[in-house]
């Protein structure tokens, strides 16, 4: 049997810029459109143009793309006439290939928010539908707070989606704008639709997940009929985020029953970039990823318990439910006190080091690591750390250069403008090749701000490593967590760096001590370690 079509609308440029914090440029719509079209979504939702200087500016220079370009906007308001409407005119003089417009579906809204009457709502709705079809435009009517519309007054909710379709929309979208619909409702209500003359191939599910539910309810509402869905990357939205298209993609691509009934345009090789995708926008967006997002989480295949981990030696289905290289993802095990030796020989293996069963060095790393655990180090999740830890101890662990002292100093003074600022400058003396080299350097950025003695170290310490500068220059710090791992006068601190590089990979270390200052220090060296390591370079 042949399978479906089901479409995939994406509104991360749009809806998900209603997330709290979150602001694209236009360089990065552009970036996250063209991830988007190699991804293989039907619909890119690029903002509603005339809202904002960035939407505007975006349409006027958007790229091309196989996805069918949408601007968003608003039905025509009462009293004036489709085409004497600056705001929608603003929409359509975008010039994209289609057009969708919000409008009220609950009769509510209709009487409260735009204080009109509710035939006069639906001359709008009818009106502005009309003007983009003849236009030449694929038409979108968003059925804002439908569900509850319908829940409140059925016959006129149906009425404004049959206003839109009469008028020639090709899509109705029900909106669960509050986010508060169950998925039981969700499928019963999208089976009334279809069954009052609405086809399920013009109708399209957008949810919001106010209750932890925007997902399960798009695809209650797949299964009773709707054949376009959508959503934003890693769930942005408006409050607690629209429903999460890295989420819903490959559960429609991989379990059943969509997989089997659904043809939703991306194909496999496009899936699995889906991890580096999810990452691509959180780093857009300067924000840590989450660990435990699924599919794409870098928590999202780790398994901490011996009794797993020899499980997954065995046969990696029984406690994964997909490949995680399917959605671009890795497998990981993570090393902590509680690791037995199954663990041990399936993460050593991952890093490139094959140990044989009964080798005397698994018993030495397991001990060393339940040492350094007691002192307040963490393998659970620096990984990289602990392959350095297992390097040494099985004599692999390459010396690249050697860091003879460093001195860090920060200054609190005022600048020519007689504001107070802080200034951080640290000095680091290296031994490369038998040389011993000193840098100096500041964290003052371009903007006059200074971004503390970690960065001033890091800096000095990537300035001159010799041979080794390039791959240490292709690195970056992405993220920077503390723990004081102890009370009182004897604390001690905990710091976790996480790096990236230009090849996408994303790593973690962990640096101990009393002094935030040489904890960081000691993960930053970690980190430049098994950077070298990787990139295949040469110790001295």
């Amino acid at each position: 049997m042949s399978k479906e079509r089901l479409y995939l609308y994406d509104t991360t440029l749009r809806d998900g810029q209603q997330t709290q914090g979150v602001q694209f440029s236009t360089a990065e719509k552009k970036q996250i459109t063209q991830a988007l079209d190699a991804l293989g979504v039907d619909y890119i939702e690029g903002g509603w143009p005339g809202a904002n200087p960035t939407d505007s500016a975006f349409f006027d220079a958007a790229p091309k793309t196989r996805a069918t370009m949408t601007a968003f906007g608003m039905t025509k308001r009462a009293g004036r006439s489709a085409e004497n409407d600056d705001v929608l005119a603003a929409v359509m003089n975008a010039g994209t290939q289609a057009v969708c417009l919000v409008g009220k579906s609950h009769d509510y809204h209709v009487t409260t928010a735009l204080g009109i009457s509710l035939e006069e709502n639906l001359e709008n709705i009818r009106a502005s539908i009309a003007h983009i079809v003849a236009q030449g435009r694929e038409a979108l009517y968003d059925a804002e707070h439908f569900f509850d519309g319908y829940k409140d007054n059925p016959a006129y909710a149906l009425a404004a989606c049959r206003a839109a379709l009469e008028a020639g929309a090709r899509w109705i979208v029900l909106c669960d704008t509050n986010g508060g619909a169950m998925p039981s409702e969700v499928s019963r209500i999208v089976a009334d639709v279809i069954a009052s003359g609405i086809p399920g191939t013009s109708l399209g599910i957008h949810t919001h997940n106010d209750t932890e539910n925007a997902v399960a309810c798009s695809l209650a509402a797949i299964e009773a009929g709707a054949r376009q869905v959508q959503g934003t990357l890693n769930g942005l939205g408006e409050r607690c985020g629209n429903a999460n298209l890295t989420t819903l993609v490959p559960t429609l691509l991989l379990k059943e029953p969509y997989a089997s009934q659904f043809d939703i345009g991306v194909s496999p090789a496009a899936l699995a970039g889906l991890t580096k995708l999810s990452r691509m926008l959180d780093d857009i967006l300067n924000r840590v990823p989450t660990n435990q997002a699924p599919y794409v989480g870098a928590s999202a295949f780790a398994h901490k318990a011996g009794l797993h981990a020899r499980a997954i030696l065995k046969d990696p289905s029984t406690y994964e439910h997909i490949a995680p290289e399917l959605v671009g993802n890795a497998r990981i095990i993570p090393m902590s006190n509680q690791a037995g030796q199954s663990n041990l020989r399936r993460r050593l293996k991952e890093a490139g080091l094959a140990v044989t069963k009964g080798d005397p060095a698994l018993a030495r790393i397991l001990d060393r690591i339940k040492e350094r655990e007691a002192e307040g180090y963490s393998y659970d999740t620096a990984q990289a750390s602990f392959e350095l830890l297992a390097r040494h101890e099985l004599g692999q662990c390459p010396a690249f250069f050697e860091v003879k002292r460093y001195k860090v100093t920060v200054e609190r003074r005022k600048n020519k403008y007689n504001k107070m600022v802080s200034l951080s400058e640290a000095v680091v003396v290296v031994k490369v090749d038998g040389e011993k080299r000193l840098s100096v350097s500041e964290s003052m950025d371009e903007t006059g701000n200074d971004r503390g003695p970690i960065n001033a170290l890091a800096k000095a310490l990537a300035k001159d490593l010799g041979r080794y500068s390039e791959t240490i220059n292709d690195m970056r710090l992405v993220d920077f967590k503390v723990r004081i791992t102890q009370g009182g006068t004897e604390a001690v601190t905990r710091v976790i760096i996480d790096c990236e590089d230009g090849k996408g990979r994303r790593w973690s270390t962990v640096g101990v001590s009393a002094n935030i200052i040489d904890a960081s220090f000691e993960a930053l060296l970690d980190a430049m370690r098994w950077k070298l390591i990787r990139d295949g370079k040469e110790s001295q």
